[in-house]
Parts: structure tokens; C-alpha cells; sequence
């Protein structure tokens, strides 16, 4: 695993979370419980802060970051699809962020919201707690339905799972 402390900034990383060994954690980052950081992954707080709740899955290639002397805050049990972009934005409990979408500056994703695959999240736009946002820029199109949230909800169990399998299940060849 690949984290650093840069200018007395130290990552704080939680029971049973995985962080994978080419993965870079770096500087003011707090990583919750039983969460999982996938190959690629950066996530930075080398001039500003990044604090990620518990049961959250970071997946491959994703970059969090946040302005100077400011905060990205991610909830508990969020979902960051493969090759995301969440910067400087607040992504709270339960929320999805599709693959290869971007969250901007002062965005909001709220609870249960669902950003869709390569949807951009412009500066300071809210998604509402369980609404569906999709295109460039992002609009909300519909609600999202009980049936989708237990989906989510099985497949966010799928990564912590991951995070108590990988450290003795992955090995080097």
C-alpha cells in the first residue's frame, strides 16, 4: 500500500479497510471501517482535506481531491465507480457516482442519489437525496426506485467484502 504523510500530514485509515499496494494515499485523508481503495486509486489531501465515512468503495483509477485549505468529504457506504472524479465536492451516505462521471467544486450529491456513468456534476449543482442525474452537464431526470437501492445496496457489500478478502487472498505471482 502506497501512503504518505506529506508536511506533517498524516492519512488516518480505518479497521479492515484494503488500500491496494498501487493505490496512493497522500497527506490530510481520513478513511473510514471496512472500506475498499482499488488498484490506481488516488486520493489526496496534500493541500486541502479528504475524509471518506465507512464501507465506501474507492474503485480503480478514481482521484479525490479538495482546495486548499477546504475539504471533499464522501459518506458511509458510497459507491466511486471506476475512474471517477471527485473534487472538492460533498458525495454524502449511500450515493453512487458512476464510472469515468465527475463531481466538481462545491457540488452536492445527496443521500441515495445516483450520478450516471460519465455524467459531469458542474460546480456547486445538487443532486437531490435519491434523484438520478445523468448527461454534460448533469439534470435530473427520475427518482431512484426501491428496487434499484437494494441493487446498489448488494453490490456496495460486494467491495467490503473485498476489502476482508484481499489482504490475505491477494498474492504476488
Amino acid at each position: 500500500m502506497t501512503v504518505y504523510e506529506f508536511e506533517n500530514r498524516v492519512p488516518v485509515l480505518g479497521e479492515n479497510t484494503y488500500v491496494s499496494p498501487s493505490a496512493s494515499i497522500i497527506g490530510d485523508v481520513s478513511i473510514g471501517d471496512s472500506c475498499y481503495v482499488a488498484p490506481g486509486a488516488v486520493v489526496k489531501g496534500d493541500y486541502g482535506r479528504v475524509v471518506i465515512g465507512d464501507g465506501t468503495s474507492v474503485q480503480d483509477n478514481v482521484v479525490v481531491h479538495a482546495r486548499p485549505d477546504e475539504e471533499t468529504h464522501i459518506g458511509d457506504e458510497v459507491t466511486l465507480g471506476h475512474g471517477c472524479i471527485i473534487h472538492n465536492a460533498t458525495v454524502e451516505d449511500h450515493a453512487v457516482i458512476g464510472m469515468g462521471a465527475i463531481v466538481s467544486d462545491y457540488a452536492i450529491v445527496r443521500e441515495h442519489a445516483v450520478v450516471a456513468e460519465g455524467a459531469v456534476v458542474k460546480a456547486r449543482f445538487e443532486v437531490p437525496k435519491g434523484m438520478i442525474a445523468v448527461g454534460v452537464p448533469a439534470k435530473i431526470i427520475a427518482p431512484v426506485r426501491e428496487e434499484q437501492k437494494e441493487e446498489l445496496g448488494r453490490f456496495k457489500k460486494i467491495y467490503q467484502d473485498l476489502a476482508r478478502r484481499y489482504p490475505s487472498g491477494l498474492k504476488e505471482i
